[in-house]
């Protein structure tokens, strides 16, 4: 079990706690949606993107308001907290108590109603902020509350937080751009809550809603005064309630249940203002040699350019940055240099020409401030979203260092006047440097906020003392400057006891009374904002005291991590994995939308595992191999997770402890061993084939074995591909052509074109030498069961036999992205050294080596014009996570007339075996339906499906009825010219 929180942090005086079975049994009971108390799902939901971990009493997934309501009817009458969530990516511990947590962003995720006219829309509080922008762009329109997270936040999430974003220079944050809301009351009372009635013509209705407007009338106008000397005069303040916006003229309750926290109602609906898009939009990069210097720009640019973003990395985030994979191209081509801070500053509007002039006037501007030719221009939009994309990325780039002390948020978004953001900066990195630490700065020197997190080793009591201490000096700082204490991210634990000194005793006393107001019993997320506990109280915090890690002895090398548990620590809990419209991650997720499917869950699971917290075993558990059976082990989440986890070898390393202890079944024997049952296989394949023609073998095989009777088995070719010796001449320069397993018994068509290819060329491709007299292998077959002995003895043969041609130099080809990629990755975690790196630099699929041909000037290929033609192309997952689709793109691309167009969407969903599984062959199916089956649906009859993994293939066979999907090998063989064709 997830160790309990700290009494401070309950209330409401139920007997439930967490796992109640009783409870949850009465839920299931009353509920359609689905109800999640086992130990595993609580461990999941006790985190989000703060520090801290609270067990909660459990989870509903409601599927409609009606379930909302009878589950807080139920949750009233049992005296159980109420925990309203969305995405989990809140950083101050909003989303994290010992509460009933409603979870609304698997069902109740829609927009109810758009007016383009009146630019209004109705959302459910579940909706995805850019799912909704996506929705809205066909209207001109979108919801400009533009926050970092916008992949994953949801609008209810927003709305209970205050979200600002990076455009609220222009737009306003989230309370300016929300018109009403439908909540439902602690005690049951559904209201609408929007414009505040005058107090001399409160309408009839609701006596509840009267008595709330009578009251909270009465306390503004008590308070009026003391709330225009203590609120800050700042948009970025979203700390205590908003209880300005009581104001008789222009007041509005909705805007003050905005930034409530889930404390004060049950938001249902909300009804949002929405903005015309901007017709065009620059940006420009301004670089700085000191950190104070682009601090002494922001107020000049804000007021003499009016620009709609000005936002800054530093040189923390940028040299991290260069160090990620995914965004390190974006850094090499904008960054000019090693800047010791760089802005980024937005312009927008309907004229481009007009929106270019600015970053003249930008550039003017610097220069007169001492910085000429400082500002890189970036005017089309695609490059745009690039480098965005960087900045969005800003707080997961941060928290990809190394080690146990992380930069950690809880004086993130404190937020000052712009005059005295030079002066705070400066003063703040003093105590941060007097505390033997250092900060990362990064977000809106626009508004005077600024993301900043000290490095603390919080897995110490002394981590915890020096975040306090550092936190009482900001704070008192930051009200010197009469700034706001709380930004951005909100108050929950973090910030909530610090309160009466931002605002003093009355207006502390007057959130009480709100809160009482509202919630008499304190059943709403109670603890936040009024009655908080200490923020630095370790046992609330996700490393608890005495935390430690059970030994373990790894079948993987994770030295690189510092270890299998800090590889796994890696995850912050932002929960980018759950982006909607991501290149790859998390396909699995997509499709089910459920915690225990996400990388996030998975990685949660595995942390709670390994330091004991969810019992004896926990990590060889039935319950943890239900966390990870849907990881298709796409490698997504290696590429695009900017703090590095890397569920698919993860997903290797607990399969190979899982098995250890249970054993492995027929069906995953015999998807470990096809590369060595192979050959007779291929001999009996009348036999082999046989399954999917006589009537009732699938299902028995379904019955006996588990793979899925609806999805036909590959078929064992008929001529597989036979390798030896020379098997083509050239003088153009040596490759060994690595025949892998699933095209050399099923397809050989793709080798002989990739001969043939290579031939043409002019290359001279060998055959890779066989290892103890069969065929190579890459051990994929074995890794993806978590055999990892046999892996690795499939690693130590392959890397043997090929180590000769690479100390010569020789490319060693291949087609199968699964397998030619793990000689550059598993290969290097099975048998760790300088040969397994010398193999992996020689490693190249047929697309990588040709296309590094071209850039060395060696590439000749005769390709005959396809006019009219069009190639829809399918990158394997692998290739994404390698970044090596573009290579398809460019040698697509030598072919003349041939117009080349890329499925944007993530996996195909087969993933190797997990699509012929029984169990998971409807969920293979709803990841294809996500992007890549109806774009290949849709293609005209003579488009070439080009997709070069063996699994991709097959999947569009089955869920589009394209069986002609073809390698690019046999796309480039098709396109050459007739005379240097041969059989």
């Amino acid at each position: 079990m997830v160790a309990q929180p700290a009494e401070t942090a309950r209330s409401g005086g139920g007997t439930a706690r967490p796992g109640d079975s009783a409870l949850a049994t009465r839920l299931r009971r009353e509920l359609r949606g689905e109800v999640l108390f086992d130990a595993f799902s609580r461990g999941r939901y006790s985190t989000d993107a703060s520090v801290y971990q609270i067990e909660p009493i459990g989870v509903v997934v409601p599927r409609d308001e009606q379930d909302v309501a009878s589950a807080i009817a139920i949750a009233r009458e049992t005296g159980v907290p109420v925990l309203p969530r969305g995405g989990g990516t809140s950083q101050c511990g909003q989303t994290v108590n010992e509460a009933l947590v409603l979870d609304c962003s698997k069902y109740m995720n829609r927009a109810l109603s758009v007016d383009p006219e009146r630019q209004v829309a109705v959302v459910q509080p579940g909706v995805v902020l850019d799912e909704l922008n996506k929705s809205l762009k066909r209207h001109g329109l979108w919801y400009p509350v533009d926050v970092s997270t916008s992949a994953q936040a949801t609008l209810g999430g927003m709305a209970g937080n205050n979200s600002c974003g990076t455009r609220s220079l222009r737009y306003g944050n989230m309370v300016h751009n929300t018109r009403a809301i439908d909540a439902v009351l602690p005690d049951g009372e559904a209201l609408h809550f929007g414009a505040l009635p005058p107090p001399d013509s409160i309408p009839e209705g609701s006596a509840r809603y009267r008595e709330l407007v009578r009251a909270l009338h009465a306390l503004y106008g008590r308070e009026r005064d003391e709330l225009a000397a203590r609120f800050p005069d700042l948009r970025r303040r979203v700390g205590g309630y908003n209880l300005d916006r009581l104001a008789p003229e222009g007041g509005n309750l909705a805007k003050l249940l905005v930034g409530s926290e889930g404390t004060l109602a049950f938001f249902q609906r909300i009804e949002i203002d929405l903005s015309r898009l901007p017709a065009h939009k620059t940006l420009g990069i301004c670089h700085f040699p000191t950190f104070r210097s682009a601090m002494e720009a922001a107020k000049p640019i804000v007021e003499e350019l009016s620009p709609a973003a000005v936002e800054l990395v530093d040189n923390t985030l940028i040299e991290l940055g260069l160090e990620i994979d995914i965004f390190r191209p974006v850094m090499e081509r904008y960054i000019k240099g090693r800047p010791a801070a760089a802005l980024f500053v937005e312009f927008s509007g309907d004229d481009r020409d007009t929106e270019i002039a600015h970053l003249d006037r930008l550039a003017e501007l610097m220069a007169d401030l001492g910085h000429p030719d400082s500002v890189v221009k970036v005017i089309e939009p695609a490059e745009q979203g690039a480098v965005w994309g960087v900045r969005k990325a800003g707080l997961n780039i941060m928290m990809s260092m190394k080690g146990d002390g992380k930069p950690v948020s809880f004086i993130e978004d404190c937020a000052v006047p712009l005059e005295h953001l030079p002066d705070y900066t400066e003063r703040l990195t003093a105590v941060f440097h007097k505390h033997g630490t250092e900060g990362t700065w990064y977000a809106h020197a626009s508004e005077g906020c600024l993301h900043v997190r000290p490095i603390i080793n919080l897995k110490e009591d002394a981590g915890a003392r020096k975040m306090r201490a550092i936190a009482e000096e900001a704070f008192a700082m930051v009200r010197e400057y009469k700034g706001s204490h709380s930004g951005e991210h909100g108050d929950g634990i973090v910030r909530s006891e610090f309160h009466r000194d931002m605002f003093g005793d009355r207006l502390v006393a007057a959130f009480g009374e709100v809160k009482r107001l509202f919630d008499p019993a304190g059943l709403m997320n109670p603890g936040r904002i009024v009655d908080p506990p200490r923020m630095d109280d370790r046992t609330l915090m996700r490393y608890k005291p005495g935390y430690r890690t059970i030994p373990l002895r790894t079948a993987l090398d994770w030295t690189a991590q510092g270890g299998f548990a800090a590889a796994v620590e890696m995850c912050n809990n932002n929960g980018h994995c759950r982006k909607f419209d991501a290149a790859v991650m998390c396909p699995s997720y997509r499709a089910t939308r459920n915690e225990q499917d996400l990388t996030r869950g998975r990685a949660n699971s595995l942390r709670l595992a390994l330091s004991g917290q969810l019992g004896e075993d926990a990590l060889t558990s039935d319950d943890m191999y239900q966390t990870l059976a849907k990881c298709v082990s796409c490698k997504g989440c290696r590429r695009e997770c900017p703090t590095g986890v890397d569920m698919a070898k993860m997903k290797v390393e607990f399969l190979h402890h899982y098995h250890a202890r249970h054993g492995r079944s027929l069906r995953d024997r015999l998807i470990a061993h096809m590369p060595r049952y192979a050959p007779w296989a291929s001999r009996l394949r009348w036999l082999a084939n046989a399954r999917d023609r006589i009537p009732g073998l699938a299902a028995l095989s379904e019955r006996l074995i588990g793979f899925a009777a609806a999805r036909p088995l590959p078929r064992w070719a008929a001529r597989p591909f036979r390798d030896e010796g020379t098997l083509a001449e050239g003088s153009r320069g040596r490759v060994v052509l690595f025949a892998d397993t699933f095209n050399r018994w099923f397809e050989p068509r793709h080798l002989r074109d990739a001969v043939q290819v290579l031939a043409a060329g002019g290359y001279e491709v060998i055959a890779a030498p066989s290892g103890g007299g069969r065929p190579l292998c890459c051990g994929r077959t074995y890794l993806s069961v978590g055999d990892t002995d046999a892996a690795r003895a499939e690693a130590r043969r392959t890397i043997e036999a090929l180590l000769p041609h690479v100390r010569a130099g020789t490319p060693v080809v291949g087609l199968e992205p699964s397998c030619l990629l793990t000689l550059r990755d598993e290969f290097r975690s099975l048998l760790p050294g300088e040969d397994s790196d010398a193999l992996a630099s020689h490693a190249y699929l047929l697309e990588e080596f040709l296309a590094s041909e071209l850039d060395a000037g060696r590439l000749e290929l005769p390709l005959a014009p396809q006019p009219g033609r069009r190639a829809l192309l399918h990158g394997h997952c692998h290739q994404k996570a390698f970044d090596a689709v573009r290579p398809i793109e460019r040698v697509l691309g030598l072919i003349p007339e041939l117009r080349v167009e890329t499925i944007p969407g993530t996996c195909c969903g087969m993933a190797g075996a997990f699509g012929y599984q029984a169990e998971h062959h409807e969920t293979s199916l709803a990841i294809g339906e996500l992007d890549v089956l109806p774009a290949v649906r849709e293609a005209e009859a003579d488009t070439w499906i080009v997709a070069d993994g063996t699994s991709c293939r097959h999947q569009m066979a089955d869920g589009a009825g394209r069986g002609d999907a073809m390698h690019v090998a046999s796309a480039l063989a098709a396109a050459l010219a007739p005379e240097t064709t041969h059989g």
